[in-house]
């Protein structure tokens, strides 16, 4: 493969990554706008928020099978074409709760970019470049929370919140494009895989039998709902408690978001030297150390605009190392059935961050404890997991070339 061809298919798969992402981040400093045009409480938007994830989470465990039966292009068009029509459909809404129901239809259109991008990760690249490429996806991943707030809010403030959901539409249609002309087949379809439900259920069901993959997908998943937790409360604690305006709200939200890009492309010099199983639980250690603090000077009162900022960019940080390695580890032990792993393990993370979003809209806080729990509570289940599961991965398989033998 050519340089040039490696880095356009990592920038499509990240833009496709992304998709979903930047459909939140962007319309992050409209929650303001959008309760007043649509005569609500900002906790009620949230609430479009969660229902997003919702989508993600359920339009993944349908795109998996769908992946493996049918190649990974066609059902792409299909979730991208839908996503189309709900961002459209967005720009028409009076209601709150129509609002609520089209984001959930935009996320089960969106969901197929990035189940279908993790899965030709491992279509297209060896198992031991895995870890490597998921830190460079993430890299055009971060793309979004650098450039969608910051974005939103200048659109937001000079056109209207509804123009967001013009960006978003065109964004999904040049997506369908790029995926048309350059992305490649890079799996034969199985048309031996059946569809009806109680054969999914049933590969669903030998997916997670595999210690492996239970282990890193739940150690994963739960990891990083802090970060949802951080996206859904971010709105409240900045605008309302801190007072600062849609635009710098944008740039603060861009600025934390490069502890994550950064962190993360350390990662990829650290996979020279150290495998993924090692740097995870170091990784999580830092990050439950993190929001501890962060919850106890919450609980407090004693923490101002600058210490928020600061606990927050080392919990990105953090993330940056866990996420990538947890993804890899998770899907080390698959080929066949990689896209039906991957849906599963999207799921399990989507779930998880709509749990903790949903936390955060049901308290109407004037303080940041809500979204400092739901950061701190799930850094330390997560640890928890992970120091059990690994019991129970005998032979586990290695996500990375850092030892030779590695893989099994």
């Amino acid at each position: 493969m050519t340089k040039q061809r490696y880095f356009s298919l990592i920038l499509i798969l990240g833009a496709l990554t992304a998709l979903g992402p930047f459909s939140i981040d962007m319309y992050l400093p409209g929650f303001p706008a959008i309760a007043r045009n649509l005569h609500t409480t900002a906790a009620q938007v949230a609430l479009s928020l969660s229902s997003f994830f919702i989508g993600i989470s359920a339009g993944q465990l349908l795109y998996g099978p769908l992946l493996d039966r049918f190649g990974r292009k066609k059902p792409l068009y299909f979730g991208l074409a839908l996503y189309v029509a709900a961002s459209i459909g967005c720009l028409a809404v009076h209601r709150i709760e129509t609002l609520i129901a089209l984001r959930f239809v935009q996320a089960i259109g969106s969901c197929a970019a990035s189940v279908a991008a993790v899965a030709m990760v491992r279509d297209l690249f060896p198992v031991k470049e895995s870890a490597k490429v998921f830190a460079l996806l993430m890299l055009v991943l971060g793309v979004s929370p650098l450039l969608a707030p910051t974005l939103g809010g200048y659109v937001t403030e000079d056109f209207g919140w509804r123009a967001v959901f013009v960006v978003l539409a065109a964004l999904g249609a040049l997506l369908l494009l790029a995926t048309a002309l350059w992305l490649p087949n890079s799996y034969t379809p199985d048309t031996t895989l059946s569809l009806r439900p109680r054969p999914i259920l049933t590969n669903f069901w030998a997916v997670l039998r595999e210690p492996q993959f239970t282990t890193y997908a739940l150690t994963g998943a739960i990891s990083f709902s802090g970060l949802f937790a951080y996206v859904a409360g971010s709105p409240l604690v900045f605008m309302d408690i801190y007072h600062v305006g849609g635009k710098v709200y944008g740039w603060i939200f861009a600025f934390l978001s490069t502890g994550l890009i950064g962190s993360s492309q350390l990662n990829s010099l650290l996979l020279r030297r150290y495998q993924s199983e090692q740097i995870v639980p170091v990784a999580l250690g830092c990050q439950l150390l993190t929001t501890g603090v962060l919850l106890a000077l919450t609980s407090a009162g004693v923490l101002g605009l600058g210490g928020t900022i600061a606990l927050l960019f080392l919990f990105l940080c953090c993330l940056g190392f866990t996420s990538p390695n947890t993804s890899a580890l998770s899907l080390a032990p698959f080929t066949r059935n990689a896209g039906s792993a991957s849906a599963l393990m999207g799921a399990i993370q989507m779930g998880a961050g709509a749990l903790a979003s949903v936390g955060v809209s049901m308290f109407d806080a004037r303080t940041a404890v809500p979204m400092a729990a739901l950061m701190a509570g799930p850094s330390l289940l997560a640890l928890l997991v992970l120091l059990v599961g690994r019991q129970w991965v005998a032979h586990p398989v290695a996500a990375t070339a850092g030892t030779s033998g590695a893989l099994h």
